[in-house]
Parts: C-alpha cells; sequence; structure tokens
C-alpha cells in the first residue's frame, strides 16, 4: 500500500498542484485507469471530499493533465525551434536540448499520454492535432534556414519520427551513457542538416549537458 505523499493536516484540503502532481505519478507508474479519486486521496492522505474543493470531478483532473503535457512538450518544442541559431545545425542542437532535460519536454509524460490516448478518442484527437503543430513548427525551423518546402518537411517528419520512435521504446527514459548519446547527436544533427556541426557548435551543446564522470 503506497505511503502517503503529504503530511495530512487537520481540515487541510491540499492544492490543486498537489492533486495533479499525484495524478501525474499515478499517470507515468500505473496508467491513466488508476487515476481515480479515492485512490489518490489515499495515497495523498487526504479525504476525498478535499478534492471537490479544486476540481469538478475527474475529467476535470485529466483535463489539467492534459493542459500540463500540452504545455510542457508541445509549448516547450515551438520555443526551442524559435531559439536564436546562426545555423541549421545549432538549430538542430537547439531542439535536441528537449531530449536531454526533463524540465523542457517530458519524455515519461510522452510515453504516458500516447499509451492513454488507444483508450480516449477526444486526447487522440488531441495528440494527433500536437503531432502536426510540432512537425509544423521543425519544418518552419527548417525553412529559415533556406530549405525549400518539400525538403524541410522531409527533414522535420524525420526528426520528429525518430524521437518519438525512441521514446515509444523507452518507457522509463533513456537509459544508455550520456556521453555516448551526446556523441551520437552530434552525428544524428549532421545527418538531419546535411552538413556538419562545427566544433564550437559541438562544444556550446555538450557545454549545456555536462557528464558526470562519477
Amino acid at each position: 500500500m503506497n505511503e502517503p505523499l503529504i503530511e495530512k493536516t487537520s481540515g487541510w484540503r491540499g492544492t490543486r498542484e498537489l492533486w495533479i502532481q499525484a495524478a501525474y505519478s499515478t499517470l507515468l507508474e500505473t496508467g491513466i485507469d488508476a487515476v481515480k479519486v479515492m485512490p489518490l486521496a489515499e495515497r495523498m492522505g487526504l479525504s476525498r471530499t478535499s478534492f471537490y474543493g479544486h476540481f469538478s470531478d475527474r475529467k476535470d483532473l485529466l483535463d489539467a493533465l492534459i493542459e500540463l503535457w500540452q504545455s510542457k512538450n508541445t509549448g516547450n518544442l515551438i520555443k526551442r525551434t524559435e531559439a536564436y541559431a546562426e545555423t541549421i545545425t545549432e538549430a538542430i542542437l537547439n531542439v535536441f536540448d528537449l531530449w536531454l532535460l526533463p524540465d523542457l519536454f517530458d519524455s515519461r509524460l510522452e510515453f504516458a499520454v500516447r499509451n492513454w490516448a488507444h483508450s480516449d478518442m477526444r486526447l487522440a484527437g488531441l495528440l494527433e492535432d500536437a503531432d502536426i503543430i510540432r512537425v509544423e513548427a521543425l519544418q518552419s525551423m527548417f525553412e529559415r534556414f533556406g530549405y525549400d518546402t518539400v525538403h524541410a518537411s522531409v527533414r522535420a517528419n524525420t526528426v520528429y519520427q525518430t524521437q518519438i520512435g525512441y521514446i515509444s521504446m523507452k518507457k522509463d527514459g533513456p537509459s544508455d551513457p550520456l556521453a555516448p548519446r551526446l556523441e551520437r547527436m552530434r552525428t544524428y544533427a549532421e545527418i538531419f542538416a546535411g552538413q556538419p556541426v562545427t566544433d564550437a557548435e559541438a562544444a556550446r551543446f555538450f557545454a549545456r549537458h555536462p557528464v558526470n564522470d562519477e
């Protein structure tokens, strides 16, 4: 049996953010079917009625999880495609920050949402929309550096589908060591761009993602 995530205080209803965090953790650990009011209340050490001080019903909570996913994963991806870069290879490495920093892009949440969408038609539609929006943002990034529409579209889809495929194989996130992943990312960027990553660009990228040798 799960220990309460928080210490119960008499009369305290928790906060909306704590309920969302508990739902998020349960979604990642067990799947959407386990995200229910009573189990969450028990997990948090709160009463069931406290939930309704923050949400109208379970759907309201699930909508909050979807909004979290949209804001974090889709929103941050768009921002990284628009980040300053002098070359397309530098722009691609900016995007690769997403795959290395969970605060920017939550791969475990992405995996869980994609599984959830198999049993939720509305979410499936939102996921399809998100995929389109993300690829369009990547395509715009390539077009900004002079690629024609066809080549920009193919490269954008290749970048995106490669990473989403990787996520679909890694439920608990990347398990391989960081150093070789970083080196492969330099090669991936060169393949996606069709031109080399400069040593200066690689150095700036590696500096953002230091390897812990311990």
